[in-house]
């Protein structure tokens, strides 16, 4: 099967100092990949540099196309869309306007029935779409934030840090909604400082440290290594 992404030997550097460094991973369509690891150790470097936001080293493909020859715009056109770690959503806008902003590039009807999909997702954005985006909830907020990308009907969401300022209960929540997506075709590379709920989710992880993968496998594998039981399981809930 030709993967559906793919990153080589991706190095990305801040001035001298490299953030990244020959990270290489693979996923196929339909999955949800799931990147772990401690703060600082590049995660968010990583997805900011496949989503266009930061220059890069290496080789990235997306469905067949070498995303160097993509700008950001043209990203998201063909379905490779970022819901960023502080969502970045207007918060003196109406729920309703956060999202059609998502559709900026598919207007009229086309825009309309993605609306009306994303509210059967998420109901909750359905009852508060008048409301301004300032007075949701933390996990509502992240609704708008899904939601908003779904509106560019993408084929592969770029996801940071989706449980952050989460209280437990609504982690799950949020994450099986993320899981859901696979229903309607969109796979996931999500990045998560939550391993545990990362690895329940996902159907292959990575562990990045320091910029460098360190460890890669099934979540079964992962779960039962027993460095990252030690340094990323143990006493998690």
């Amino acid at each position: 099967m030709t993967p559906l992404f793919e990153i080589e030997n991706l190095h990305v550097a801040y001035g001298k100092v490299e953030a990244v460094r020959g990270v290489s991973l693979v996923m196929q369509p339909g999955q949800i990949v799931a990147v772990i690891g401690p703060n600082g150790a590049g995660k968010t470097t990583l997805l900011a540099a496949a989503a266009g936001l930061l220059r890069w080293r290496g080789r990235v493909m997306y469905d067949g196309l070498d995303l160097a020859r993509l700008d950001v715009e043209e990203r998201v056109e063909r379905g490779l869309c970022l819901v960023p770690e502080r969502r970045e959503l207007f918060g003196d806008m109406a729920v309703a306007d956060n999202l059609l902003l998502g559709a900026y590039s598919r207007r009229g009807n086309a825009a309309d029935q993605s609306l009306r999909q994303v509210y059967d997702r998420f109901p909750r954005l359905a009852e508060r779409r008048r409301q301004k985006a300032q007075t949701l909830s933390g996990g509502e907020r992240q609704m708008l934030a899904l939601g908003r990308a779904l509106m560019a009907k993408p084929r592969l969401l770029l996801l940071d840090e989706p449980s952050l300022g989460l209280a437990p209960m609504m982690v799950r929540e949020i994450l099986r909604m993320v899981a859901s997506l696979r229903e309607i075709g969109v796979s996931i590379l999500l990045v998560e400082q939550n391993a545990r709920a990362a690895l329940e989710t996902a159907d292959y992880g990575y562990v990045l440290e320091t910029g460098e993968i360190t460890h890669q496998g099934p979540p079964a594998v992962l779960a039962n290594d027993a460095r990252v039981v030690a340094t990323y399981l143990g006493g998690s809930t």
